[in-house]
């Protein structure tokens, strides 16, 4: 048990570290690393309430940093998801998971920029909340189509990480409730400790990130997120394809 509780701090301070330098990617680790071990309504309930921490303590980090229209905006998007979401009540397979996380970072960059207008643009902010939620749902995880949305705006990399992490906190403590009232949230598997460990080192792992993220460029961090986010995208479809063929 002891053995399992480490490993679950290691990978969560890791990928917590993670999105705190690119705003994003960190959570699409986790979510196939807490696929192996969990079904998938605890995977989702673990995850939302890592990620929703790690969020929301960079978001409290960057809080001068933010563009709060941006999220204000985003919530109309987000609250026309829940609407919903909420009515269907959909628990996705974990094949369905695999495909998306390993599928979206390859669509986010292939968008025509014409179509896909970016958060700071009329629309943009909105229609970002609307499919940001959706996918959520459906792969657990956003943050290279949420980045499409940011990624051709003249934002700072610092509101860039802020505004996304406000975001994603909204959406993941969404998803948090979702999974937890509607799902079952595998209350059996998620004890008090893993809580606590969960939250404590997603805190860990954000504080840390800070000083990476000071010493990037602009340039480096839109160039390594990419980069980063299409490698991780074609170990999910790799592994995705392994466990459809092979159930």
């Amino acid at each position: 048990m002891i053995g399992t509780w480490l490993l679950l701090g290691v990978a969560i301070t890791a990928t917590s570290f993670l999105s705190g330098v690119f705003g994003m990617a960190g959570g699409m680790v986790l979510m196939g690393l807490l696929l192996l071990a969990l079904p998938v309504p605890a995977a989702m309930v673990l995850h939302a309430a890592s990620q929703m921490t790690a969020n929301g303590w960079r978001a409290l980090v960057w809080r001068r940093e933010a563009d709060y229209w941006v999220f204000l905006r985003f919530c109309v998007g987000l609250l026309a998801a829940c609407g919903l979401l909420f009515s269907f009540q959909y628990v996705p397979d974990r094949v369905v998971i695999l495909f998306c996380l390993g599928i979206v970072p390859f669509l986010a960059v292939l968008i025509p920029p014409n179509l896909l207008p970016q958060a700071n643009r009329r629309g943009g902010a909105e229609l970002c909340g609307l499919l940001n939620t959706l996918l959520q749902f459906v792969a657990g995880v956003s943050g290279p189509l949420l980045d499409a949305f940011f990624v051709r705006t003249p934002m700072d990399r610092r509101a860039v990480v802020a505004t996304k992490a406000i975001c994603q906190t909204t959406t993941h403590t969404v998803k948090l409730l979702y999974f937890t009232n509607i799902a079952g949230g595998g209350h059996e598997i998620l004890t008090a400790p893993v809580y606590v460990i969960a939250v404590a080192t997603a805190i860990l792992g954000t504080s840390l990130s800070k000083l990476l993220l000071e010493r990037l460029s602009n340039a480096q961090f839109y160039r390594w997120t990419r980069w980063l986010i299409m490698a991780i995208g074609v170990v999910y479809l790799t592994q995705a394809f392994y466990v459809y063929f092979t159930r």
